[in-house]
């Protein structure tokens, strides 16, 4: 059996995406493993899924390379309001999109019927640890000293609809690849944990790195960089309610953090395919 996908990406973030608005996809799990090896499949960082849904215009549910279904993705979601926009399914440019972590208000940018910018309402930054969650003795880790495999780091922990751990140190001096999993597995995040390492590098900018749970380092990711973003104006890094420059290995975002928490950012086609299940 032969099924069409899409490869896109946002700021370098990128997924496999199949319609399954007319037509589900059985064993997601199993096919996101074998689809995002890069070098025997297709290659990304997961699969992506946009489905039907009886509370928004789509459902998106995405899952990890290691076939861990996650609950958001701010890239991938801008890439799901680019193809309903262009494939006609959702000809707006005011989208809802239903995901495990409620639904998302996306507001589309169209050039002569391309959607090469999305704007996502990503909610409210949510600090308290119990939420994150983390286990730690108080109820928000802001700037908070944790041991990771016999290591201090200042941590700030941050919800953006999944777990994120966002630690201020120079993401260039790291031994991603060594550390990151550390992060991940260590036992204070019983969810694992997404990990940002952050740097201030300008008066609105911040340069970051990121391990994501089931898939490690990718180019950018979306909820991780409203996430550092949250906890800059948490410490009183930058002020709230102005735009922050977010600088991925894949690209740029920007965030603006205030009661709630937008996004924007590109949203591209790669290159579309037909694949053997």
């Amino acid at each position: 059996m032969k099924r069409k996908f899409i490869k896109m990406e946002g700021a370098g973030n990128d997924y496999i995406y199949f319609d399954c608005l007319h037509e589900p996809l059985a064993s997601p799990e199993a096919l996101a493993v074998r689809l995002s090896d890069r070098h025997k499949g297709i290659g990304g960082d997961g699969i992506v899924l946009i489905c039907p849904s009886d509370i928004a215009d789509a459902k998106m549910r995405m899952f990890n390379a290691d076939g861990s279904e996650g609950k958001m993705c701010g890239n991938a979601i801008r890439c799901v309001g680019k193809y309903l926009y262009e494939c006609g399914a959702a000809r707006r440019e005011a989208l809802s999109i239903e995901t495990l972590s409620g639904v998302k208000k996306l507001k589309l940018y169209p050039e002569n019927g391309i959607v090469p910018r999305v704007r996502v309402d990503m909610g409210a930054a949510v600090f308290e640890a119990e939420k994150v969650p983390v286990l730690l003795p108080a109820r928000q880790i802001i700037d908070y000293p944790v041991q990771i495999a016999g290591e201090t780091h200042r941590i700030t922990c941050v919800s953006m609809g999944n777990p994120h751990c966002v630690v201020f140190e120079n993401p260039d001096s790291l031994d991603l690849p060594q550390i990151g999993p550390l992060f991940e597995n260590a036992p204070v995040f019983p969810e694992r944990i997404n990990t940002e390492f952050v740097q201030k590098i300008g008066e609105r900018t911040l340069k970051m790195r990121v391990w994501e749970r089931g898939s490690g380092e990718t180019l950018a990711c979306g909820t991780g960089a409203c996430a550092a973003a949250a906890a800059a104006v948490a410490q009183g890094i930058f002020p709230r309610g102005e735009d922050i420059e977010v600088r991925l290995r894949g690209g740029t975002l920007t965030i603006n953090v205030g009661d709630t928490v937008f996004m924007t950012g590109e949203a591209k086609i790669v290159f579309t395919g037909e694949v053997e299940l």
